[in-house]
């Protein structure tokens, strides 16, 4: 008998000053059985970064045909494709051949310094391509639970994530833009 998906709700509001988004969301996230919570959690941390009113959670670690977050328009071209974690450059190429935007949220310490070393010509050669480092998702974890009420502040970069029991840093650093 497989093992199901852990849901979890999250009641997100954003202010993001850089790009005068100002919304809330009410999100729904499927957390896999093989994902950790800190994977999941930046995915949410992704959506929020760009969050959109058409932007949606994709399918999970199990569907190869789908990112992790993504934006697809009305007429089902893909604005937007979303990767978490440490991706494989032919799933990226593939990905630059679908959408108009392709995002890259690197987060796990050494190993994802390690990754960049490895793929940071092949990314910096493909243009549609935007890579960001999660150096420290603490910020991220400390706040995760299985119904969340968070509020998100970004501001000159700077992106602050704040629960009932304070705000906590999220730094992102810009690899490729």
């Amino acid at each position: 008998m497989a093992l199901k998906s852990t849901i979890h709700k999250a009641e997100v509001s954003i202010a993001d000053m850089d790009r005068h988004y100002y919304a809330e969301h009410s999100l729904t996230i499927a957390q896999h059985p093989s994902e950790t919570e800190e994977r999941m959690m930046v995915r949410l941390f992704a959506f929020v970064l760009n969050a959109h009113e058409r932007l949606i959670f994709g399918k999970g670690l199990s569907t190869d045909d789908e990112p992790d977050v993504w934006h697809v328009d009305y007429n089902s071209d893909i604005r937007l494709w979303i990767e978490v974690g440490l991706p494989d450059e032919r799933r990226i190429r593939k990905a630059c051949g679908r959408s108009d935007k392709v995002l890259v949220y690197l987060y796990g310490g050494s190993i994802a310094d390690k990754w960049w070393r490895d793929n940071e010509k092949a990314m910096n050669a493909l243009a549609k391509v935007s890579v960001f480092m999660l150096p420290d998702t603490s910020g991220l974890t400390a706040v995760c639970q299985r119904n969340m009420t968070l509020q998100c502040s970004i501001s000159d970069s700077e992106v602050w994530l704040s629960d009932a029991d304070g705000a906590h840093p999220v730094p992102c650093e810009i690899l490729k833009s």
